[in-house]
């Protein structure tokens, strides 16, 4: 028992993790998948930020300014997305009754984020790869030398 002022207040209401008393385990695992999932996707896109400006430069062949600007539209989609998924995917349909149903739900939950920001991150190097690839085509169809006359096809060709 603890004495606050003139009430005495029992033990049991301090702990957090007795069932019927202070916080639900539910709450616990909302509260620890919110914070795992936000890093993880802020790190992820840091890091595709970082690493991706350089590939970018080079698919917009060398124009810093456009590729800094597509980089940040890139990585504000990227948020926008990811933060949405794991708002939505915080609902869970069931009750946590004990500290193993934390970490199962919080496995589920968090694995399901991690694919999604991989599926996420492989759908936009695909495309930039594509577009990259299409870049490399145009530069090398573009003749040496600019055509100099025109030679009308023959009769027996």
């Amino acid at each position: 028992m603890f004495k606050s002022r003139s009430r005495v207040i029992p033990v049991s209401v301090l702990n957090a993790f007795k069932k019927g008393w202070g916080m639900d385990r539910t709450v616990i695992a909302y509260v620890i998948y919110l914070v795992v999932s936000i890093a993880l996707t802020v790190w992820v896109a840091r890091t595709l930020s970082r690493n991706g400006r350089v590939f970018l430069s080079d698919v917009l062949r060398g124009n810093e300014k456009l590729a800094d600007a597509v980089n940040h539209l890139l990585v504000v989609g990227f948020y926008l997305v990811n933060l949405g998924f794991v708002a939505l995917y915080l609902n869970d349909s069931g009750d946590i009754d004990d500290t193993r149903g934390i970490f199962e739900a919080l496995s589920a939950k968090l694995g399901v984020v991690l694919l999604v920001l991989g599926v996420m991150h492989l759908g936009n190097v695909y495309v930039l790869s594509r577009i990259r690839r299409r870049g490399l085509m145009e530069r090398e169809q573009q003749p040496p030398v600019s055509p100099q006359a025109w030679v009308p096809p023959t009769a027996g060709a």
